[in-house]
């Protein structure tokens, strides 16, 4: 992206000085964690002679957002990376790990076997790309904005529900607040943390926000880490993203599947606060006011729009509608990775065994596919190997994946959501209390 000299925006070098001597990186340190670099290194939209303040803002933000100061972990972090050596750093989630360097003469098989499944991941690759280039903006983005969009529509009819002396109505309101609050927390947060909402950084930044901080009450930083970095770069890999965070051993199993995520919405904030104690004073203020700003705005509404009396019963309405989807979201989390190979860190496959093998997909749903996505239900093999599709795209090339995988005889894991259930019931101890076996792939690390 070109640099954009002052001298070509009077607009910019007029207003930049003002801004700086009024508020001193105020703004970006809140918000970014981090000051602006020299004003010579701003960097413009595709349209920076517009002058419009839109873009103004952009290029007032992009030096920030372009160092992708949102991805940077505090230092703790930062040396837990580096313990897992420069040999082992994160591939890049659109990216395919590389293979083995190996030369023409090159005897070993097994570096020749690596070789092959890249290209097999290369040749995947193309074949989507050729899909989503060819997929107008509504087949990209436009059709999930708009479940999105009608969730925000039916917010003010959930809340006036919940004036009704009618009990019908009433659990009608209920029920409209719960999808609508699942929606936001699960498809947007999900969605928004891996940039398949919009192709601008800046606005990908702020719907994570939006979605992650505000509706969910979670720390954006913590969230991106565990899930992008972690799980996604290392999906199935005992100790970084083999979905260990989920296991709760001291629980037994029928409370954990049916009583325990009932307490999600409580839980979900304590451990944010918890994880705060990580981060950088300014990035933790940012999380405790978004934070604040969406449960009390949660519970304001349902005193003056649903005119609860009672701040009792206003809290308990929280907690049921936050919690009304908690048991699937806590089992599809669970069923689509624990149960699957699990690798170590030191002989992993190629990503394209790595994601057929460790993920699993469930049968479409209409209530699940709506507040959860794609994504994260029937698409769940295409999300790991695609994780900036949006839900609707990786509904579309489901049929090009699954085919292409089985066409080069590797696993397409697909198993249903009852069957997953009776399989953590009758082997919980096994699934959810030990320690899993790790698949050692000969001649594929």
């Amino acid at each position: 992206m070109p640099v954009l000299p002052l001298s070509r925006a009077p607009l910019l070098s007029a207003v930049v000085p003002v801004l700086v001597a009024h508020w001193p990186d105020a703004i970006p340190r809140l918000l970014f964690g981090r000051s602006f670099p020299a004003f010579q290194q701003l960097r413009c939209s595709p349209s920076p002679s517009c002058g419009s303040p839109l873009c103004l803002l952009q290029l007032l933000f992009t030096p920030v957002c372009g160092v992708r100061m949102w991805d940077m972990e505090p230092e703790e972090r930062r040396r837990v990376s580096g313990s897992l050596g420069s040999s082992q750093k994160t591939a890049d989630e659109t990216s395919t790990p590389e293979s083995p360097a190996c030369n023409d003469s090159c005897s070993n098989p097994a570096h020749a076997g690596v070789r092959k499944e890249g290209m097999l991941m290369g040749e995947l690759e193309a074949l989507v790309q050729e899909m989503v280039t060819a997929s107008s903006w509504w087949e990209r983005h436009g059709l999930d904005w708009f479940i999105l969009f009608l969730n925000f529509l039916a917010l003010p009819l959930g809340f006036l529900c919940l004036r009704s002396q009618s009990t019908l109505v009433f659990v009608l309101g209920i029920i409209i607040l719960g999808m609508v609050h699942h929606t936001f927390t699960v498809k947007g947060s999900h969605l928004a943390s891996h940039g398949a909402l919009s192709e601008s950084k800046h606005w990908s930044r702020f719907w994570v926000l939006f979605f992650v901080e505000v509706c969910t009450s979670f720390t954006a930083e913590q969230a991106t880490h565990g899930h992008v970095k972690l799980h996604h770069g290392y999906t199935n890999v005992v100790g970084l993203g083999d979905s260990s965070t989920w296991k709760v051993p001291i629980l037994n199993r029928y409370v954990y599947m049916f009583f325990a995520p009932l307490m999600l919405p409580v839980i979900t904030p304590l451990v944010a606060l918890g994880l705060l104690r990580k981060e950088e004073p300014r990035i933790a203020l940012r999380t405790l006011c978004l934070m604040s700003l969406g449960l009390f705005s949660h519970y304001w509404l349902l005193i003056k729009v649903s005119g609860f009396q009672s701040p009792g019963f206003a809290l308990l309405c929280m907690l049921i509608t936050r919690g009304l989807l908690a048991l699937p979201y806590i089992h599809i989390n669970i069923f689509q990775h624990i149960g699957l190979p699990m690798f170590s860190l030191d002989k992993k496959p190629p990503r394209i065994h790595m994601m057929s093998l460790g993920v699993l997909n469930l049968p479409r749903n209409p209530i699940l596919d709506w507040t959860f996505g794609h994504s994260l239900i029937s698409c769940h093999v295409e999300h790991h190997l695609f994780p900036r599709l949006s839900d609707n795209m990786c509904l579309k090339v489901k049929p090009v994946v699954s085919k292409f995988l089985q066409r080069n005889h590797l696993p397409y894991n697909e198993d249903s959501y009852l069957s997953r259930l009776w399989l953590f019931l009758s082997r919980y101890e096994e699934l959810m209390v030990h320690a899993p076996p790790i698949t050692d792939l000969v001649g594929l690390q």
